[in-house]
Formats: structure tokens, sequence, C-alpha cells
């Protein structure tokens, strides 16, 4: 950088910006708001709207400069003549470290601490991130990429076409668990979903739904050929390897109303602020179900970093691991506006947009506390965790024969309704923290 030829209203302290991804970029103002978009960045200043160009692939980030960036050292910021207002910085990023001793906040004072993060954290979770699947695998041209995009806020209805891997899993007839299509025979649900009865018989899939009670053309009723539970669900601890597959007796037929979601690889990584989406047909409340027409809901929530979403989880016995935050799981949830999984949710997705235009299956609802204010992170299955046991099975049962298939059956219209879901009431917020973990939740207020 040069300290001299500062042009314009953006002239003045220079701040260093690290995106979620990791990438950072120098910003030549202190008092913006700065949005990124595909090919520029608008930056709102005191005194009106600029635009400044640049080059990258980033799209729809935004945050406020001086809570998210870091002063940039060395006098005022300036850069030579016709450069960008933001230009991307070779600068190591500075790491936090501490070290104390001495007792914590105590209880009342670390549940005020972890909730003020949780809210805190998705107020930067707007980014689309810079996942890739690094094992190198080719993305099928298909998967993850439905017919309707753009982002809705809130949990809502969701737009019809907008998540066609939306799959219900009825049990005896009835809505019990969502479910995601991940391939034309394949769909893929929690194993808790299936604690009545291991019988593929007893189950179908409903595929094309928008509205339960009001199926159309694009509607589909597919019977289960194969059921495979994972072997070591519930055992290892409370609800690891929720994750079941379901083989389809007949191939499904891909439209704009059904589509598979993309899987991630083992490899695939997911910044913590990545900003997901989940859908399902669940409780609105622990006491209501979705009211009619039963139209499939979306929210938009963020990642939580594991080791604070352990902090809602704490058992007040600090040997007991009863509930606990496991590498094959992951939290996600969005305390700011209330979305997160409640009954009924239970095996649907939780997707992610990577590479620009595909969305992954990075997660299946799991377990949550329960879907009452104030709100927790939820936890999800983490597919990425899974990955080889997914392909593994998949290899090791191949295609039915058509002949096998019972005879097609018309898509039903769904009145009743079972919300199956594994919710856990502690008390409020039970969580005793040490000094460490005080300055653990400090640190990463400082990072966001």
């Amino acid at each position: 950088m040069k300290n001299e030829h500062c042009q314009g209203p953006a002239c003045g302290p220079c701040w260093l910006w690290q995106e979620v991804g990791g990438r950072q970029f120098i910003l030549q103002s202190d008092k913006t708001k700065l949005t990124f978009y595909e090919d520029r960045a608008d930056i709102q200043m005191d005194n009106g709207l600029e635009e400044a160009w640049w080059q990258s692939s980033r799209v729809g980030w935004e945050g406020d400069t001086p809570y998210g960036g870091r002063r940039f050292p060395g006098g005022p910021c300036s850069l030579a003549p016709r450069s960008p207002l933001i230009q991307e910085a070779d600068v190591d990023w500075p790491m936090a470290s501490a070290q104390a001793k001495g007792s914590g906040p105590g209880w009342q004072g670390a549940c005020v601490l972890a909730t003020a993060l949780l809210w805190l954290r998705p107020l930067l979770l707007h980014a689309e991130p810079n996942g890739t699947t690094a094992d190198g695998e080719i993305v099928s041209t298909v998967c993850g990429k439905p017919a309707v995009s753009g982002k809705i806020f809130g949990g809502q209805n969701a737009p019809d076409q907008r998540w066609p891997w939306q799959a219900s899993l009825l049990y005896l007839g009835k809505h019990i668990c969502g479910a995601a299509l991940i391939d034309a025979y394949w769909v893929i649900s929690a194993a808790h979903c299936f604690q009545k009865s291991h019988e593929p018989s007893d189950y179908r899939i409903l595929l094309g739904y928008h509205q339960l009670q009001h199926p159309t053309e694009h509607s589909r009723q597919m019977t289960v050929y194969q059921l495979i539970v994972h072997s070591e669900f519930n055992k290892r601890y409370f609800m690891g390897s929720d994750i079941a597959l379901l083989q389809l007796h007949l191939s499904v037929n891909f439209t704009s109303h059904i589509l598979p979601a993309c899987l991630p690889g083992p490899n695939t990584k997911l910044p913590v602020h990545s900003s997901c989406w989940i859908t399902g047909w669940g409780m609105i409340t622990e006491d209501d179900f979705l009211a009619s027409p039963l139209q499939l809901q979306e929210g938009e929530v963020g990642i939580v970093d594991s080791e604070v979403c352990k902090m809602y989880f704490q058992s007040p016995d600090s040997s007991s691991s009863e509930y606990s935050i496991h590498e094959d799981m992951f939290c996600a949830g969005d305390l700011m506006t209330g979305k997160s999984i409640c009954r009924g949710d239970s095996g649907g997705p939780l997707v992610c947009k990577l590479n620009s235009s595909t969305w992954f299956l990075m997660g299946l609802s799991s377990w949550s506390l329960a879907c009452r204010y104030p709100i927790s992170p939820s936890v999800f299955t983490r597919l990425t965790y899974f990955s080889s046991w997914i392909s593994e099975k998949q290899k090791a049962s191949p295609n039915p024969e058509p002949s096998f298939a019972p005879p097609q059956e018309k898509p039903p219209i769904l009145s009743d309704f079972t919300s199956l879901g594994t919710v856990h009431k502690p008390s409020t917020c039970i969580t005793l923290v040490s000094s460490q973990t005080f300055l653990l939740l400090l640190i990463s207020l400082r990072t966001l």
C-alpha cells in the first residue's frame, strides 16, 4: 500500500477485513456499511452511497466495518490512483489467546453471556461460504440446483419448487419426519425416525409436495424397498450416528419439483459463520401443529461453533455427558428470529449453497431443546462425517428390479399428522463455566 494519492470520501483510516471464508481485504473507510456483490461492493457512507468495483466472485455478504474489521496499522489509508476502494490483502490475521486464573462469572453470568453471544452471532450470518468439495468430486449437473432461487428471510412459507429435494416420511400413512432425496433411488433421514419399526413396507416417501393437504400433478408417493439404519445409532452416546438410508423400489423421474440435493465429500469445509437453510412440515411450537394446508416452512440459520453450542447442553454434573455435541454432529440456529427445528422436522435437510450456485445437504435435523423461547441452537447430523458410510451402503445395494415394486400408489391428501421428534428439557440455562470458558466466549465475540 502507498501512503499517498488519497481520493474521494473513502479516505481515512484503513480497516483490515476478514471474510467468513478466511480471505482478507483492505477497506479505505472506517464509517461504512459494506455489501459484497458478484462483481462490486456497495459502501454506505455518512454522505451517501459509493460503489467500488472489484475482482471477486463473492456474493451477498454485508457487515459494519468497525465491528467486523481490524484497524490496519501504519497511519492514514491511501491506495494508488485508480486502485479499488477494496483490495485483497496479504496480511496474517492475528489469533487471540489468553490464560487466566480464578473463578468464572458464575452460572448467572454464563447464561447471560452465552445468550448474548448466540444473539450476536447471527448478525454476521448472511454469508454464502467459499466452501468446496475438497475431494475433487464432480458435482452433478442435476443435484442441488432448484428452479426457484433467491433469499427469503425469516421462518415462513417456502415458495414452491425452491426445495425440490424435500421429502415427507410417512409411517402407516401419517407424516412423522422429514427426509431428503439424494439420488434417483435413495432418500436420507434421521435414524430416530424409525424406532417404531424397521419394516420397509410400513413407510412411504412423498416427493414433489409443497402443501401436504394439496398434492399436485407433480407429487409422487414412493414405496420403500430397503431401510438401512446406522448400526451405531444411539449406542456410544445420546443420538450418535442419527442417520438412515431408504432405497426406493422405483427410480424417481427428476423434474423442477423433484430434484436431489448434492452430498458433500468427507473433506467439504463449511465456515462457522455460513448461512444455511432448514425446511420442514414440523410443529410450529411444542403445542401447535402446522396449520392447514400444511405448507412447507423454511428458515435461514447460521452454523454455531461447537464449543459455544456445548454450553447449552452441559449438565450441572461435570462428569455427565448425557447430552453432548460430538464430531458426528453440529449446531445451527438463529436466536434473533427464533428459527429452529421442532417436532416433525426430524430427519429433514439443512442445506448450504456452496460453489456459488449449488446446494449441498450438510445436515439432517436430529435433536434440540424444546422449541419454546428462548430458542437454543438445534443439533444436526453432520453428513461429511458419514460420507463414506453413505457411499458404501449405496454401492453394496444394487438397484432393485422394477418387477419387485408394488403397484404405484396415488399421492395422498394428508389429514392425519404425527410429529416425531427428539427433545430434551434441562432446566433453563444450566451452564456452569470456568474462567477459561469465559475467555473463550470473549475471544469469540472479539473475532466475530
